[in-house]
């Protein structure tokens, strides 16, 4: 299927605003977590192990569609340090979508903590009961998610500035809107 010149192929565009969407849900969620004490609590603990497994999984598919379908070149006349933050940006989210969820996985396994999904599916640990990995893990896992947090507002900034300052049709290349 051939795609218009500049544009993000739709699968990427597709997995882009869902993955954005679970993304940001997750932090709320994962805010939500350590912020309550209520009942709230178990439930948003049950909401956050099998969401960020789906985000493992798509970022798995989201990194084949990549490579198979390269995204469109950034603008010529961008400067080459912002081109430079651009790559390195996208590609620190690919490594923060595999590396929040496995060490959210392996802190869990190292806390001696199932990994449910459903009332009946859970994951193998990953890691062995050790008190240490877990406490480790768990400051990892926080301190990732707040660099994702970090990575994430910096991408939606570059977006918007793209969108509403040079208009330069970079934003509508990921939401299939054409430049006019």
């Amino acid at each position: 299927m051939n795609r218009p010149t500049g544009m993000f192929a739709l699968p990427a565009r597709i997995l882009h605003g869902l993955m954005a969407a679970m993304i940001v849900t997750m932090l709320f969620v994962g805010v939500g977590m350590v912020a309550s004490v209520s009942e709230r609590h178990d439930w948003l603990v049950r909401l956050h192990k099998p969401l960020g497994i789906a985000i493992l999984l798509l970022a798995v598919v989201r990194l084949a569609v990549r490579l198979r379908h390269p995204p469109p070149p950034l603008p010529a006349d961008l400067p080459a340090v912002q081109k430079l933050a651009a790559h390195a940006s996208h590609w620190l989210l690919y490594v923060l979508m595999f590396a929040l969820p496995l060490v959210g996985w392996a802190m869990l396994s190292a806390g001696g903590y199932p990994v449910m999904l459903s009332h009946s599916l859970r994951l193998p640990s990953i890691l062995p009961a050790n008190a240490v990995a877990f406490a480790v893990l768990r400051h990892l896992h926080a301190w990732l998610a707040g660099v994702l947090l970090v990575v994430f507002v910096g991408h939606l900034g570059a977006a918007l500035y793209h969108g509403l300052v040079r208009r330069d049709g970079v934003f509508g290349s990921m939401w299939g809107w054409r430049r006019r």
